[in-house]
């Protein structure tokens, strides 16, 4: 039924009152999920806006850029900075495989920066040439809804331009939350950690998310002490209790001092570097403190209350399964609606959009079986339920299956830091659920084992699936134990 509605209010436009409006289709947002939407909905012949604020690569102020977070201030320039914090520690190891590294070795900071923001200058360019060759129309300011089939774009000199849109799509992600503690404006959030002119000699963070644990890998990899705060026990909280404390344990090995169940209370600027107070009463003096406590719906300066777009408590634009607003000619895609914060689900929305909008093709988003990683080092990455998941959901009972071992490459390197893999499975239908790996290369080996979750594969069909030797990878394919078996909502009743 749904589906039948969204087409015939679609086909109950008639010629006249489309070509009273500016565009067919204006996306406010040039993020991962806008442009997406703009590029595929411009394919089926819209006519399509688009506005973002311009990017400034040495300033940290701006939240702009044509790519959004993930390109700008995000994944990709993150990513860069754990591939150079990774090459300390692969030095390390190449000795044990003779590398003779006779001479003192130097990091340069200032040249990995510069690296960086030249690869994040190139692919703005790039995401900027994608809309141009779609045929979107991008225009740089900051847009605003002032009317439900009405956008308002503000300039950087303030000039004030209105566009009219069959269609308006709120695409303008999340943005970094600060605690409200004494002293936060001294601390950073992500953007500026991105940018630092100096690499900090004692960081402290603040966090227990995939964004903590990513920058306080970073940093120790890159030779600074670093002091890692959060409310839990573990970090990495809503993922795998297991593999949870196999990344603490892992940053622990790798120098990070950890701080569980613990707050910062106060920020004091001092001679000698920002001191920092504890829940717990204790003080240390660091260079930089960086808050990595959550991310918001960007949402404030969008007017939308005022035109009656409906938003949850946390500001989140409130969207149906279709990525449609409370008002039937305003839709959301991506962070903003804090539905699976990832960049390829803000893809995947901003795809089934176009579809649904404009390819008289109405799609929902499937969020079953999306990857995930951690690029601490090693990597954690993700698929499916976990195991405290899949004991919630399950009807039945829950087979584990684990490995923990070596890697081979570590074997004559004389690194001491295992490899663990877990596959979560249905003890009736023989389902695998969920699989999870912290180890060098997770990611990578991940995506492959997500395309089986998604087939709906069987652990007989993992086991019937012949290995590659030898690799970390063939593990996934090779567990044949069950490391114990658990009855639905409740505790362990086995251990096999």
């Amino acid at each position: 039924m749904a589906r039948k509605m969204l087409v015939d209010e679609e086909m109950n436009q008639t010629n006249q009152e489309e070509a009273h409006y500016d565009f067919d289709l204006f996306v406010i947002g040039a993020g991962s999920g806008g442009v997406r939407a703009a590029r595929f909905s411009a394919n089926y012949g819209a006519k399509v806006g688009i506005c973002e604020l311009p990017f400034h690569p040495i300033s940290s102020e701006v939240i702009g850029g044509v790519g959004g977070t993930c390109v700008i201030r995000g994944c990709v320039p993150k990513k860069i900075l754990v591939y150079g914090a990774a090459f300390g520690s692969e030095l390390e190891d190449a000795r044990n495989y003779g590398w003779e590294l006779n001479e003192k070795l130097d990091f340069n900071w200032k040249k990995l920066l510069h690296k960086k923001t030249d690869e994040i200058i190139r692919l703005n360019g790039i995401y900027k040439r994608l809309l141009s060759n779609a045929g979107v129309k991008l225009f740089e300011g900051e847009g605003k809804i002032v009317g439900p089939n009405e956008v308002e774009v503000t300039q950087l000199d303030g000039t004030k331009l209105s566009y009219s849109a069959k269609h308006i799509l709120i695409a303008t992600g999340s943005r970094a939350h600060r605690p409200p503690i004494p002293g936060q404006e001294l601390g950073i959030t992500s953007d500026e950690a991105l940018s630092l002119e100096d690499l900090p000699k004692h960081a402290v963070v603040l966090g227990g998310g995939y964004i903590a644990v990513e920058f306080a890998s970073i940093w120790r990899g890159l030779g600074a002490n670093v002091d890692l705060f959060f409310r839990k026990e573990l970090p990495l909280r809503g993922f795998d209790d297991e593999m949870r404390a196999v990344v603490a344990r892992n940053l622990e090995r790798r120098g990070i001092n950890l701080h569980p169940q613990t707050n910062l209370t106060e920020l004091i600027k001092t001679d000698n570097g920002i001191k920092v107070t504890t829940d717990h009463g204790e003080e240390l003096i660091a260079d930089v403190v960086l808050f990595a406590t959550g991310r918001l719906p960007n949402s404030k300066r969008l007017n939308l209350e005022a035109v009656g777009v409906e938003l949850d408590n946390t500001g989140a634009v409130k969207v149906d399964e279709y990525s449609r607003t409370s008002i039937p000619s305003v839709w959301a895609v991506g962070d903003v609606t804090n539905r699976m914060n990832l960049t390829p689900v803000a893809l995947m929305e901003g795809t089934c959009f176009a579809k649904t909008v404009f390819g008289k093709e109405p799609s929902k988003p499937d969020y079953s079986h999306v990857p995930c990683a951690v690029f601490s080092i090693p990597p954690l990455s993700v698929v499916g339920l976990s195991e405290e998941q899949a004991i919630e959901q399950a009807n039945g009972d829950v087979l584990v299956f684990t490995s923990t071992f070596n890697p081979m490459k570590n074997t004559v390197s004389g690194r001491q830091e295992k490899t663990v893999m877990k596959l979560v499975v249905d003890a009736e239908t023989d389902k695998v659920l969920g699989a999870s790996m912290c180890g060098p290369d997770a990611p990578e080996i991940m995506q492959g084992i997500a395309v089986a979750l998604q087939c709906g594969a069987t652990k007989a069909q993992f086991d019937s699936t012949v290995g590659i030797h030898p690799s970390a990878a063939e593990e996934f394919v090779t567990m044949r134990s069950v490391s114990r078996r658990i009855t639905c909502r409740g505790k362990p009743k086995t251990n096999l």
